[in-house]
């Protein structure tokens, strides 16, 4: 059985190299040449907006899937109806407009953070207005890893945000003075099983995640509850078939969701060493119908993402219960190239092994 898998990133790779145990092949439809996934399985080279390119890519195809959540929704259309694609078309198109995900949380009464569209500079001050400072202006759609938004916390701020900003779609959004960053990751499949992985806790840096700890410390179970059935809430509502993951705020024992990404996500790679079953052997399990493995953690786990650095990879193996994932990308400051798992039968061990690897990284 063939996969399609539309974007050719490192998520992508980890998908195939999740997949082949399974007996599963897999195509890549990406703009780039030098698109990570091509190094394990056939890349087809193309644009989005070119009709005889992704012809050629489905031929053949029994499934698609996708590995980021900007896949042009014409390009999805665009693909033999016979040809089943999951996540579902909705799924994506919600998650690609953050107004319209913030609008479809709050409809279906999840907390979000207070927001107000911009178009024009009077919308900018009529929602300054509103949300005051601190707030948080943002693109609607192709913002990630801290791209296309700036905190404003002055007027001042204000005005060099719009300069750099304004002419496009933005939203405005209130901060939420959270007291930790959590993700949670579900996932479900054709014949609507469900199954979550424990919250994560995640630690950012200049808007890109650097460090993933699973399970959440700290966390009660009604935490884990509260995000579940928002999940549940979600995956329902859009008839969801694979991994979604949901990021939140957690404030005063209540979660704020932020954004869903309708796809396996970073700060599910401490599965592939922490748990049960990977974040990317569930995701194909899903849209194959297949049973749904365990989200049980295999003890403790953390995840530290590579930016725009190399480490020796004989220091960093040397240390008990350390994992190395490299993309093969060419390394430039602020790119994720590579990222380590940690895994761990005690906090304690977990700890310590954080303090060696973090200790090798920052030199």
């Amino acid at each position: 059985m063939c996969i399609g898998v539309l974007g050719g990133g490192q998520l992508g790779r980890m998908l195939a190299l999740a997949g082949y145990p399974l007996g599963l092949q897999f195509r890549f439809f990406d703009p780039s040449p030098q698109a990570p996934a091509g190094q394990v399985a056939e890349l087809v080279v193309g644009d989005y907006a070119d009709a005889g390119a992704l012809a050629r890519f489905a031929e053949g195809l029994e499934r698609v899937t996708y590995e980021f959540e900007n896949v042009p929704l014409s390009a999805v259309k665009s693909l033999p109806r016979s040809l089943p694609v999951y996540p579902p078309l909705l799924a994506l198109e919600v998650a690609q407009d953050r107004l319209a995900e913030k609008t479809f949380f709050q409809k279906l009464g999840v907390p979000t953070p207070p927001f107000y569209p911009v178009t024009t500079q009077g919308d900018f001050e009529r929602g300054l207005e509103r949300i005051g400072f601190p707030a948080l202006l943002k693109t609607r759609r192709l913002g990630y890893d801290g791209k296309g938004q700036r905190l404003l916390r002055t007027p001042a701020e204000a005005e060099a945000a719009w300069a750099a900003l304004g002419g496009q779609p933005l939203l405005l959004e209130g901060f939420v003075p959270f007291e930790r960053e959590l993700s949670l990751l579900s996932v479900r499949s054709l014949s609507g099983q469900v199954a979550h992985y424990p919250l994560v806790e995640n630690h950012h840096a200049s808007g890109i995640l650097r460090k993933s700890l699973a399970p959440a410390p700290d966390t009660p179970s009604r935490l884990q509850h509260q995000a579940e059935s928002i999940a549940l809430k979600v995956m329902e509502r859009l008839e969801y078939v694979g991994l979604l993951a949901i990021e939140f705020f957690e404030l005063e024992g209540v979660l704020w969701a932020n954004e869903m990404a309708p796809r396996v996500h970073n700060s599910g790679h401490w599965t592939l060493e922490g748990a049960e079953t990977s974040q990317f052997e569930n995701h194909l399990r899903s849209v194959l119908g297949l049973p749904l493995g365990s989200t049980a953690p295999r003890g403790y786990s953390a995840m530290l993402n590579l930016i725009g650095l190399k480490p020796e990879a004989a220091r960093v193996l040397e240390i008990p219960g350390a994992h190395l994932h490299w993309y093969g990308k060419e390394v430039r400051p602020g790119r994720k190239v590579g990222h380590i798992t940690l895994r761990a039968d005690t906090p304690g061990g977990l700890e310590a092994g954080l303090r060696q690897l973090e200790a090798l990284l920052t030199g």
